[in-house]
């Protein structure tokens, strides 16, 4: 029997032994697994990859600085407008699939120079026919000033009840305090609540002010615009003009029925050599571009609807360019402007870093509400297209010099296509919201028998920067820095400041397909390649109908 017990504690011990060792190996194991998520986690950026399309250019970083984004308000339930897509039913189970939250956000919009400057606003908003009302947005910021400066006194008086109340006091007087604190809380909470409404709504007002004008924009309607630069000639023709769309019917480019089968009308499918045309000028834009030491992007074609409303557009309006996604608070971009553009929010730059040139290449999405007639028909107007834009961030002092250099850039691309074109200086009443200046290029269409906008090249200053909070930090003045270094207390900082932002179309394709062949059609209906495309449509000269 003694034996037999013995036999059986060793047994037992073993057992242990063997789970315990099982034990600490699943632990070393775990931990391991842990340190190496850990690793990976603190080294991701060292995965990215890096882009180098010419040897002797380097592609610029961006700051990767951002706050804590703004906590999003539950999307209301409102009627869908005409300009809302109805996502893939989804799984109800899976959280990540549920509604996103609308975000709520503030413009730092100056409400000290409207309401120092009402006369000059409110002039502005008339010049260009925009919404807004100057006198009103004043009204609320005085209302604002005067029931802030309450507030600020009810917090006072709070503080210095509270303090009343510490040390030693009679009954009756404390009873007194606390009835005043109380009334107080209740007149402060009140108070709050009121001024809270009345930022809101000053913000909502605030919003709808326009950027001011340069002052040599000329002031009216379309008719007032001023040519700035006229580029080649019209094409004098020995045969009977074609347009785009009889053109590519002959070299078999386009199927704009079945599109509008499958996915509705102003939709179409390229075909053919049309797709080795917009593959060619998407490259041969953004090579071009990035040889000029702008840093190339691929952006999403999803924005949330808060960063469309900061750019300067408003996807809930009535006759809106913007899709919105049913039940989400995402839109379909509409141009690139707005995704590069929430790439840099709530970013700080170093002055030193600036100016930031990017050319990103994105699809865009429109609804082009009440675009009818021959005139818009085939590739002139559609809801979906591919452009290569150009985005710039930079100081204030350096925003005019690169508008120059933008159209200079889109004018200089446009003549070596042989294209006859005019670039206007756009007149008030075109501005949209966020433009102080903008230039347009028209190019001329034989087989439409007019001229087209093909681009525009805009100067937004601080207006976007202000609702997407892009600032930078100005660079130390010497006289600061030698006083630093001497001793003579820190080196002192200058304070933050708005960047201002720029965009300029380098290619819309639709309307550079249209330039291309109705400009360059033979009287067999073949078209003949611009030069600089061939090398990116691999050497292809002629393009030729089928036999």
């Amino acid at each position: 029997m003694a034996l037999a017990s013995q036999a059986a504690l060793r047994h037992s011990a073993l057992r242990l032994s063997k789970l315990a060792t099982r034990h600490l190996q699943a632990c070393h194991h775990s931990l391991a697994l842990r340190k190496c998520e850990s690793a990976f986690a603190s080294d991701v950026s060292s995965l990215r990859p890096k882009l180098f399309l010419v040897p002797d250019l380097k592609p610029k970083s961006f700051p990767s600085s951002r706050r804590p984004r703004t906590t999003t308000a539950q999307a209301t339930g409102t009627a869908v407008p005409a300009a809302t897509l109805e996502p893939e039913t989804k799984a109800p189970s899976v959280p990540s699939l549920q509604a996103a939250e609308r975000p709520s956000w503030k413009a730092a919009i100056d409400f000290k120079f409207i309401r120092d400057n009402v006369d000059l606003v409110a002039k502005n908003i008339e010049e260009r026919k925009s919404g807004g009302d100057a006198a009103n947005v004043v009204a609320l910021y005085d209302q604002f000033v005067k029931m802030k400066t309450e507030v600020d006194d009810l917090r006072a008086a709070r503080n210095a009840n509270a303090a009343q109340m510490k040390g030693k006091l009679d009954p009756e007087r404390r009873q007194e305090l606390v009835a005043e604190g109380k009334r107080l809380k209740d007149d402060s909470a009140r108070l709050e609540e009121e001024l809270a409404n009345l930022v809101d709504e000053l913000q909502k007002e605030g919003q709808r002010i326009p950027n001011l004008t340069h002052p040599e924009v000329p002031r009216g309607g379309e008719e007032v615009s001023v040519v700035r630069k006229e580029a080649g000639k019209q094409r004098e023709f020995t045969f009977p003009v074609k347009d785009h769309v009889e053109l590519g019917e002959g070299l078999d480019l386009f199927d704009f029925d079945t599109a509008a089968e499958v996915s509705g009308q102003k939709f179409y499918y390229l075909k053919n050599a049309a797709v080795l045309l917009e593959m060619g000028l998407i490259n041969w834009a953004i090579q071009k571009l990035y040889a000029k030491g702008f840093t190339p992007l691929s952006t999403p074609d999803l924005v949330r609807s808060g960063v469309v409303e900061k750019c300067g557009f408003q996807p809930r309006a009535e006759n809106t360019q913007i899709y919105t996604v049913q039940d989400s608070d995402l839109c379909l971009a509409g141009t690139a402007e707005i995704p590069v553009g929430g790439l840099f929010m709530d970013k700080i730059i170093p002055e030193a870093e600036l100016p930031i040139k990017t050319v990103a290449f994105s699809h865009c999405f429109r609804t082009e509400a009440g675009a009818a007639g021959r005139e818009n028909r085939g590739l002139y107007r559609v809801h979906q297209f591919s452009k290569v834009e150009m985005f710039v961030v930079a100081t204030p002092e350096q925003s005019d010099a690169l508008h120059e250099e933008l159209i200079s850039l889109e004018e200089d691309m446009y003549e070596s296509l042989g294209l006859h074109f005019k670039t206007l200086d756009m007149p008030s009443e075109d501005l949209g919201a966020p433009a102080y200046r903008k230039y347009d290029v028209e190019a001329w269409m034989p087989g439409l028998d007019k001229y087209g906008e093909i681009s525009s090249a805009s100067n937004c200053t601080d207006y976007q920067a202000r609702r997407l909070n892009i600032r930078y930090r100005p660079a130390v003045n010497e006289d600061s820095a030698q006083a630093g270094k001497k001793g003579k207390g820190a080196t002192k900082q200058p304070p933050l400041e708005f960047v201002h932002t720029l965009n300029a179309t380098a290619c819309a394709v639709p309307r550079m397909i249209i330039c291309i062949l109705e400009n360059f059609q033979q009287e067999d209906g073949s078209v003949v390649v611009p030069e600089v495309l061939r090398p990116f449509m691999g050497g292809i000269d002629v393009l030729r109908p089928k036999e």
